[in-house]
């Protein structure tokens, strides 16, 4: 069996990867680092896929995180199309599908989150699109470049996101979700129903409060009360689930699905560390662990981690928050993402708008449409555990 020996090894070529191996040379660590990656491609910026890559404003070069020159300066080897398929804490080694066993100083476990199929039958059909990687993505582009009509299950922001750019290439698109109203459960109901009529504007059929029962043929798409849906394309946004195999055969502290970490990203066991959608990381700030799938905390984790793993003094303790794009109408997002008592939604006089998010008459989150300065001020509301504005 081949042996070799990295001073930090990343498992995972997503953003919190990629960061980590920043994270790691940015704090002035010159040790030997080795990437490895299931994916065919160097990382890549997930967000445009579901936009601008899906209506074909992007080509796969264009979403490429970093260039040759970074990779060069990092001088971070990097293994693609490889698993890692044992990870042992008490020796420092992990074990690839290839057969190598590589030793490490530390390890970064940033293997992300995969789509769900739905436990229906016909769920798992090869022809049902899925949206989380460039290859997915790839494939959803090239059906809907030939199809006149796509089915999207699930109103999440990629659901939602990608309905509206499968609308603007022109298909026929009907969204179909167990939601009665979209997102209203996430970020409040008159956040859902501003949502819901952006999506009705962009000629997106709405089909709400629905049961998939069965997918027939990868295209059609059977519900509970009997109605039958079809598309030349059909998408299953249903969600994703972090890939936690790895970390729990390996003995790793796992809660609620997610690896255990500090604020530092270090795991239960010592030279380990998790970031990312995978990881249920403590946050500074906020003093407690919350569980995050955003792509900017990804990226902050990765970091935080890297450095970390490099001996440096390194924390996170920023609330999280994201953008999404539905269509040309933006959302800005800052909350700390477990819960909220109250949410107020406030209209601005240019036809933006901001909900303010209160537990206990503490702002907990803010979300804003055409309001930047909300966004702003709603992070420090937030980070500062500041009573709710007045409204």
């Amino acid at each position: 069996m081949a042996w070799s020996r990295y001073d930090l090894v990343v498992v995972g070529g997503g953003p919190a990867g990629l960061e980590a191996v920043r994270g790691y040379r940015d704090a002035g660590a010159d040790g030997t680092v080795c990437m490895i990656s299931a994916d065919s491609v160097l990382p890549y910026d997930r967000p445009p896929l579901s936009k601008e890559f899906l209506r074909g404003e992007l080509a796969a070069q264009d979403v490429a995180s970093e260039d040759a020159a970074f990779w060069s300066a990092a001088a971070a080897s990097v293994r693609l199309l490889t698993q890692v398929v044992a990870l042992d804490p008490d020796t420092g080694t992990v074990t690839l599908s290839t057969g190598e066993r590589i030793a490490f100083e530390c390890c970064v476990l940033a293997t992300g989150a995969a789509p769900v199929s739905l436990p229906v039958p016909g769920g798992g059909h090869a022809d049902v699109r899925r949206l989380r990687s460039l290859g997915q993505a790839h494939l959803l582009r090239q059906a809907a470049s030939a199809a006149g009509s796509a089915v999207v299950v699930g109103s999440g922001f990629i659901g939602c996101e990608a309905a509206v750019s499968l609308a603007m290439r022109g298909l026929d698109v009907t969204l179909v979700t167990q939601e009665r109203v979209p997102h209203a459960a996430r970020l409040g109901r008159e956040a859902g129903e501003r949502i819901t009529g952006w999506l009705r504007a962009a000629d997106v059929r709405l089909v709400l409060g629905a049961q998939v029962e069965q997918i027939v043929a990868g295209h059609r798409v059977e519900l509970a009360d009997g109605t039958a849906l079809d598309g030349d394309v059909l998408l299953v946004a249903a969600g994703v689930r972090p890939r936690v195999e790895l970390a729990e055969v390996a003995g790793l502290a796992v809660r609620d699905g997610r690896v255990v970490v500090d604020e530092h990203m270090r795991t239960s066991a010592t030279r380990v560390f998790a970031a990312g959608d995978v990881a249920l990381a403590h946050n500074a700030a906020a003093g407690r662990p919350l569980a995050v799938e955003h792509w900017g905390e990804a990226l902050t984790m990765g970091q935080v981690a890297g450095a970390t793993a490099a001996g440096a003094e390194a924390s996170w303790g920023e609330a999280p928050g994201f953008w999404s794009d539905i269509g040309d109408r933006v959302l800005k997002h800052v909350a700390w993402g477990d819960g909220f008592a109250s949410a107020t939604l406030v209209d601005h006089p240019h036809g933006g708008w901001t909900v303010w998010y209160g537990s206990s008459g503490v702002t907990v989150g803010a979300l804003t449409h055409d309001a930047d300065d909300d966004y702003e001020r709603g992070r420090t509301l937030v980070e500062t555990g500041a009573p709710l504005p007045p409204l």
